[in-house]
């Protein structure tokens, strides 16, 4: 982030068809050349905020401000952002140096600067070699290369990116991402991500704002959304694999509070909890096999080995059907149809109050 100015700003935005509201208030403040990921599941809005941004579809209530000015009923064409979307949209008659500089063509722009701006995106991109080329002739990755060359000559003052790397494969998505990553550090652009991938939003994101139903669940940069997850819903969404999700009650004896369920018992801090339902939250990776009093007992139906480790599936002793994962070191074969016990650090535990669902600081 290279400013603490506004780049971009959401008051009270929603947005309905008919009678059917997709998106409700959305309040949101980013910051000049900061890159904030909308995350969330198909369905849930991240979408359609983008599109309200851009002007491709019009807002039902609300404003928009981009550096200040209210663009909410301002063409797209007027608003300087650009636009990456998630098919490329290249036009396929035209060479790469033509697609790029089309834009600036149709804007009036001179052909020598025209022809200044498109070299210099080519170079920062990699992709001179390309100019000459169609868009058949190219590879996924070099298409939407190109796609973000396009805005990059605009020189607009925000990106707007709808999951452009959902069409590739997974080792060149993961290539795109560095390059992303890199691109955003070099030109310090306001930039807004659309994506349902969490390794996407994970690694690129200055914040990430996740949503649901419309709704934003919560804002917060990558470690703030993974380690204070604010409800159950962004506790359960976030991270791979996902959060253990344990109901228990608190129970106190001898001045010590435990949060207890079926075949398993945390220690607690407060004992003010007492008598409450709440939701134990335990991340996959922070429990560990363990000689002492365990935690947690876990009858392993499954393992998977995943190279550097194993990661355990099964069900809780006298828990029923309900299914827990542990991830631990190496190679843990010998482990399966075992009754394994593991601990874990109480300072890793989440807890949440069951009716509310929000995160209870313990």
């Amino acid at each position: 982030m290279k400013s603490q100015e506004i780049g971009l700003q959401l008051k009270g935005v929603g947005k309905a068809f008919g009678t059917v509201r997709v998106v409700q208030d959305l309040d949101l403040d980013v910051f000049q050349g900061e890159f904030v990921v909308l995350l969330g599941e198909s369905g849930c809005g991240k979408s359609t905020t983008l599109r309200m941004i851009a002007g491709l579809d019009e807002v039902s209530e609300g404003r928009i401000f981009i550096n200040g000015q209210d663009v909410t009923d301002v063409p797209p064409k007027a608003r300087d952002i650009a636009m990456v979307f998630q098919n490329y949209a290249l036009y396929p008659h035209m060479d790469v140096a033509h697609n790029m500089s089309f834009a600036l063509e149709l804007a009036g722009v001179d052909a020598e600067q025209i022809k200044r701006r498109v070299n210099e995106a080519a170079a920062v991109l990699n992709i001179t070699h390309l100019l000459q080329r169609k868009p058949k002739e190219l590879s996924g990755g070099q298409r939407q290369r190109v796609a973000i060359g396009r805005c990059i000559v605009r020189k607009p003052s925000v990106f707007l990116f709808d999951e452009p790397l959902s069409n590739l494969d997974a080792k060149l998505r993961a290539h795109m991402r560095t390059e992303l990553a890199l691109l955003h550090e070099r030109l310090g652009k306001t930039t807004i991500y659309v994506t349902h991938d969490q390794v996407e939003a994970m690694t690129l994101a200055s914040r990430i704002v996740i949503f649901d139903k419309g709704h934003i669940q919560q804002v917060g940069t990558p470690s703030e959304v993974f380690n204070q997850p604010a409800n159950l819903f962004v506790a359960g969404f976030i991270g791979m694999p996902s959060m253990n999700l344990l109901e228990g009650q608190v129970q106190v004896q001898g001045g010590q509070a435990r949060l207890v369920g079926p075949g398993f018992a945390f220690p607690l801090p407060d004992a003010r909890l007492q008598g409450r339902n709440l939701i134990a939250g335990v991340r996959p990776h922070t429990l560990q096999l363990t000689t002492g009093e365990p935690m947690l007992q876990l009858q392993v139906d499954v393992v998977e080995y995943l190279g550097m480790e194993s990661l355990l599936v099964g069900k809780l002793v006298g828990a029923g059907d309900g299914r827990v994962t542990a991830v631990v070191p190496g190679q843990r074969a010998d482990l399966m149809r075992r009754t394994v016990d593991l601990g874990m650090d109480p300072q890793a535990l989440h807890v949440f109050d069951k009716d509310s669902g929000k995160r209870i600081p313990v």
